[in-house]
């Protein structure tokens, strides 16, 4: 069974989705076609890499996987390179996309098996109207088919890598950032657990977010640690920390996202306590 994924900014209001979902049905009967999302940020392709990152081990190797973001490309506009379509080989997936920044957001600091750059797209610029539909689609039939990659697009020695600033440590501090915000409002960071494991399993710790009146002194093994509404930090399925509020949601009683006004971006810091110190400091007073 072939399964083909859609990751887009082109929401489900319009006909966008459906029309590239027809396309692929068409050249290719028999495939499975899995949506990760279609309400990424409009050319936000840090987020789109989020989203990939976040669930494409749990589907085979073999999996094509369109990224259908800031998807027109571009030909040397404003002095720039331009970005291409183009293929990356990771971890035994395929994925298949604009060479604008995703593919680097997507790798982090993890190098893929194979790179590619389609071959002849100058000559189909009418196809860039719609290129998710025109473009990648007909991409991922031809490796359906089983077409040799290099039949069709070139090995390419770079991609490009979008703006992205990772969680960093510094003396007693780990400084991160919310990177994204789900459904449910609950705030996801850039924090993964292996940063907090560096320190000693005995020293105690605050999570702040938003200023220093919003903060957690403990993260839990999940959100019914808690009682209900109350604030809870877990680490979540992919081990990165995780802030929200027990059986809180957006649509309803208010998530973490909206009780507490964090934003994308916004930054979140674990303070350490140095052995001693809170005793030695709370002695001055």
């Amino acid at each position: 069974m072939q399964i083909i994924t859609l990751t887009t900014d082109m929401g489900l209001k319009d006909h966008y989705v459906a029309a590239v979902k027809g396309t692929l049905y068409k050249s290719n009967p028999g495939v499975t076609i899995v949506d990760i999302s279609h309400e990424v940020r409009p050319f936000d392709v840090a987020e789109a890499a989020y989203y990939l990152r976040s669930c494409f081990e749990d589907f085979p190797e073999g999996t094509i996987h369109i990224i259908g973001v800031d998807a027109e490309p571009m030909v040397n506009f404003g002095g720039s390179e331009g970005s291409f379509p183009s293929i990356l080989v990771y971890k035994g997936h395929y994925f298949v996309g604009n060479d604008n920044g995703f593919f680097g957001s997507f790798l982090q600091e993890n190098t893929p098996e194979a790179f590619y750059r389609i071959d002849d797209v100058l000559s189909k610029i009418s196809l860039f109207k719609f290129p998710t539909k025109n473009i990648f689609a007909p991409i991922a039939t031809r490796i359906v088919a089983g077409d040799a990659i290099d039949s069709f697009a070139s090995t390419y020695s770079h991609y490009k890598k979008a703006l992205e600033s990772n969680a960093i440590i510094e003396p007693n501090l780990i400084k991160g950032k919310v990177v994204h915000v789900d459904n449910f409002g609950n705030i996801i960071t850039d924090v993964h657990k292996t940063l907090i494991e560096r320190f000693a399993k005995d020293i105690p710790f605050t999570i702040y977010y938003r200023n220093k009146d919003y903060y957690i002194e403990e993260i839990s093994a999940t959100y019914n640690s808690v009682p209900v509404g109350e604030k809870v930090a877990i680490f979540n399925d992919r081990g990165f920390l995780e802030i929200a509020i027990n059986r809180g949601a957006n649509g309803s009683n208010g998530g973490a996202e909206k009780l507490f006004g964090v934003r994308i971006g916004d930054v979140v810091r674990v303070e350490f306590t140095p052995k001693g110190s809170h005793n030695t400091l709370e002695s001055l007073f």
